[in-house]
């Protein structure tokens, strides 16, 4: 078994993890494979680095079986950018705060990790957003979305308009601080902060939830995640602002986004009792009154 290890060097509690887990596994005789920032800001220069390990491999070369991902949820939407297509599936281990995305808290690992090795767990299949753009040139380095895509404004005193269609059918024009196009495995974040609804992440929808509408008939709207968003930006200064995953760029009102599903997902590992609605409830204390 191979297992490669993502993680968050400049939180405190990732780099006594990250040597916990080294020891845990050479223990059990897993193979280790690092981030390129594990291996820089640790200084562990013994362990194979994970785009070389992919990119140029050896003839002994076993295929990676899981990726740790250690931080917050941050760093987990960064791991399943560099790991989702290559079909690796990825354990989130928590050194943050909330933790959807990353649900295994740091006294459980391992117990989880025992169980990860023998074949104790399910994987869950999550959808992601693919973003192109009528530029001519390829201007988005990553554009695939696992939580959500955020069409913001950039001036402070400005709204923006975006003209939205639905499979070439015009839906309405957002007159609003920007707009957010969430996953079912985004809800709980961006999403959630602006009053969208929560979705399980087995779901298959797509929520477009406005930011500070100018009008108060538009509300959060699920769509299929198969069917195509057009978008067309407009804004006083001429460029807007998109947002991938936290990952944001400058756009000019001339370059149209098309948002389609991904053609791959993002492989999530579920040991034990690390489910959706746990997280619900011992998160977001729903259901407490």
């Amino acid at each position: 078994m191979t297992i490669a290890i993502f993680g968050n060097a400049m939180k405190s509690a990732t780099p006594e993890e990250v040597r916990h887990l080294l020891e845990f596994f050479e223990l059990r005789g897993v193979s280790v494979v690092l981030s390129e920032e594990l291996r820089r800001e640790l200084n562990l220069r013994d362990y194979r680095e994970f785009h070389a390990y992919i990119t140029q491999p050896q003839p002994d070369d076993e295929p990676i079986d899981f990726a740790l991902s250690v931080g917050g949820d941050g760093t987990f939407l960064t791991t399943a950018s560099l790991v989702g297509s290559y079909n690796v599936p990825i354990v989130g281990i928590n050194c943050g705060n909330l933790g959807f995305l990353a649900d295994v808290q740091t006294k459980d690992v391992d117990l989880i990790l025992d169980k990860l090795i023998r074949g104790q767990y399910t994987i869950e299949q999550r959808t992601l957003i693919n973003v192109r753009t009528s530029a001519a040139a390829d201007i988005i380095p990553s554009p695939n979305a696992l939580n959500e895509v955020a069409i913001l404004k950039q001036s402070m005193s400005r709204m923006i308009s975006i003209e939205t269609l639905v499979n070439g059918e015009p839906l309405t024009t957002y007159h609003a601080d920007g707009l957010i196009i969430a996953t079912p495995t985004g809800s709980t974040a961006y999403n959630l902060s602006v009053g969208g609804p929560l979705m399980v992440p087995q779901a298959r929808g797509v929520i477009l939830s406005p930011i500070a509408s100018h009008s108060l008939g538009v509300r959060p709207l699920v769509i299929p995640d198969d069917w195509q968003l057009d978008l067309r930006i407009h804004s006083r200064n001429d460029n807007y602002m998109i947002s991938i995953d936290g990952r944001s760029q400058t756009l000019t009102s001339d370059v149209t986004l098309h948002l389609m599903k991904a053609p791959y997902t993002i492989k999530v590992v579920q040991v034990g009792e690390n489910s959706f609605i746990n997280s619900l409830k011992n998160k977001l204390s729903w259901g407490q009154r």
